[in-house]
């Protein structure tokens, strides 16, 4: 299916239906270059129990116009990722389920996007997933210098050879289109991340009032403890509840993109779901 957006153009998204509909909605949104298929699993699990979930790729990823012909003439920066492509599809959802239950479920960078998403007043409770500042000075060991070289060498190097940012010939995920990766190397220069750029038209972080659910793992390169701590308390006027999940066994380790494992189904994702109908997780 195909989601319309206020800039003109539509978005790849999948709807995964419940047959025991209990009145809740989910949508998932993706880290940084990753496609919606990587949600699946844990989409179909929350509609086994009930739910309607939407699953969607951002634009210039997978299938919203993500081959390289494309991505070379797209202008989208990262923010819009937030104004339009997620709003579009909050905005898709409760017209399709107007009474049900909106929860918005991030990974990694989608929870940075909720604050540029004008349509956040349509959502009833968020979990954000590893989501994170990525200021390069907040990371740690061998981590820390990565970061510096993407943001300050690797991407200012390769995108203007390319014409867009090749993550895939790198090992690491879907390539990105140039304005959203000099963007986000922008706010990774700066200690206040996107916050340094701050203006009251296209920001609405202290807007956000609703219950959020945050989580965060140890040994998570991509979005340490600091820095999951960070993003989550530009949401200041949200009711948060903050998780720092230790693993009680060294196979259990989470990381940055365990959560969405089935590995994780009787652990994570049960108390997840317990926490989105009734505010409690144990």
């Amino acid at each position: 299916m195909t989601v319309q957006t206020p800039k003109g153009y539509s978005l790849s998204a999948t709807v995964f239906f419940s047959k025991n509909d209990i009145g809740q909605t989910l949508i998932i949104s993706s880290a940084t270059g990753v496609l919606q298929k990587y949600y699946s699993k844990f989409a179909s699990f929350f509609a086994n129990h009930g739910f309607t979930v939407y699953t969607f790729d951002y634009r210039g990823i997978g299938k919203s116009v993500g081959n390289e012909a494309h991505l070379k003439k797209l202008s989208v920066d990262l923010k819009s990722w937030g104004q339009n492509d997620q709003a579009a599809v909050v905005a898709f959802a409760k017209s399709k389920e107007p009474n049900s239950l909106l929860t918005l479920v991030t990974h990694s960078v989608g929870g940075q996007l909720i604050g540029f998403n004008p349509n956040h007043h349509l959502l009833d409770k968020v979990v954000m997933v590893a989501s994170q500042s990525g200021y390069w000075k907040d990371f740690k060991g061998i981590h820390l210098p990565k970061m510096w070289l993407l943001w300050y060498a690797i991407i200012p190097a390769l995108t203007p050879m390319f014409g867009y940012f090749p993550s895939k010939k790198l090992g690491l995920f879907e390539n990105l289109p140039k304005n959203m990766v000099y963007e986000w190397a922008k706010w990774g220069k700066k200690k206040e991340y996107m916050m340094y750029f701050h203006n009251k038209e296209d920001y609405f972080f202290d807007a956000v009032e609703i219950p959020i659910l945050s989580w965060s793992f140890p040994f998570d390169s991509f979005a340490p403890k600091k820095t999951v701590d960070w993003m989550t308390a530009q949401y200041k006027n949200a009711r948060i509840k903050r998780v720092h999940h230790i693993s009680s066994n060294q196979t259990g380790h989470v990381k940055h993109f365990g959560f969405f494992k089935p590995t994780f189904k009787e652990s994570l994702w049960k108390q997840t779901q317990q926490w989105i109908l009734t505010n409690y997780i144990q």
